[in-house]
């Protein structure tokens, strides 16, 4: 059983007509994170992903083209950014075109709900938050990319953690610390050696010493983070040199609590915010994108709920930008 909602019966979440033509006041409380459960609402034409992603060189027409990206919409199941890129989720990150500057302002990181976390999360919660297959695919993709299991020097970081950190069964390691919100939820959890009960939104920083992780995961999670660029400089800080960061995401959230650029824009959109978060983060690799989702076989077998993994390696200290 799991309890987060879809983003719509597609793959992408619509914004209002209303809320494109500019009512700024109702971002992150009307409509956008409202649409997650079905609400229908007109689309609109234009996807700020694609147009912060234009590369334009004219300084008001790039400001024009950001006040946009908060309402980013689609007018198909579809991502605008997937039609008219023409190309894969893989290949979202492959040219990028960064704007010069964080392209984000603070209300695109506002709630729909902006009660405290510590209130939202204080019932633990026994469930998985993206179906079965999705599961396979993002145990899958852990056996790949970690260690090799038993290695007495390797340590993992679990990032926003719960009951069950999706790695391969029996994997082990010298030190799996979680960090997440739920006490009894961090008890459950037998991957775990260690625990952290911390609100990130609240508090950034991550209490763990420097160079401190081989890698560092967060499962469906990253969409709630409300001050991700403070949350991203502090997991270069406790990577070790090489050590690598795999944010993965699928379609589902608790509608309520994501941000809103989440909440109004598609998957393929997704794929860019979460690699902005690394490429503005100095000392992070040129992130990259993996699309784990099963493909669906004969007789409706594989497919299920999205799943993709955005992730970049410390390649050094970082330096001011």
């Amino acid at each position: 059983m799991y309890s987060t909602l879809p983003l719509t019966t597609g793959l992408s979440c619509t914004a209002t007509r209303e809320t494109v033509v500019g009512l700024r006041s109702a971002r992150g409380r009307t409509g956008l994170c409202r649409n997650a459960v079905g609400i229908k609402t007109q689309t609109a034409q234009r996807s700020r992903a694609v147009q912060v992603a234009s590369g334009c060189s004219n300084p008001l027409r790039r400001e024009l083209l950001l006040s946009m990206f908060s309402f980013a919409t689609l007018t198909t199941s579809k991502s605008v950014l997937a039609a008219t890129s023409n190309s894969g989720a893989e290949k979202v990150l492959q040219e990028p075109n960064w704007p010069l500057q964080w392209p984000f302002r603070p209300d695109d990181f506002r709630r729909y709900d902006e009660s405290p976390d510590s209130l939202f999360y204080s019932s633990p919660r026994f469930v998985t938050h993206i179906d079965d297959n999705a599961i396979k695919a993002l145990t899958k993709f852990y056996e790949e990319v970690f260690p090799p299991s038993g290695s007495d020097n390797v340590a993992i970081l679990d990032l926003c953690s719960s009951w069950i950190s999706h790695y391969p069964e029996g994997y082990t390691a010298g030190r799996i610390s979680g960090l997440g919100m739920n006490r009894e939820e961090l008890e459950r959890n037998r991957m775990l050696t260690d625990y952290v009960v911390k609100d990130l939104n609240d508090d950034p920083s991550l209490p763990f010493d420097d160079n401190s992780f081989d890698v560092i995961t967060n499962a469906v999670s990253v969409d709630y983070l409300t001050r991700p660029r403070e949350v991203f400089k502090e997991m270069h800080r406790v990577l070790k040199p090489g050590g690598a960061a795999f944010m993965s995401f699928s379609n589902r959230c608790f509608p309520t609590k994501a941000i809103s650029i989440w909440s109004a824009t598609g998957d393929l959109d997704h794929i860019w915010i979460v690699g902005s978060y690394f490429h503005y983060t100095p000392g992070f690799t040129a992130p990259e994108c993996r699309d784990i989702t099963l493909p669906k076989g004969f007789f409706g077998g594989g497919g299920g709920d999205p799943m993709y993994v955005v992730y970049a390696s410390k390649a050094s200290e970082p330096v001011d930008m």
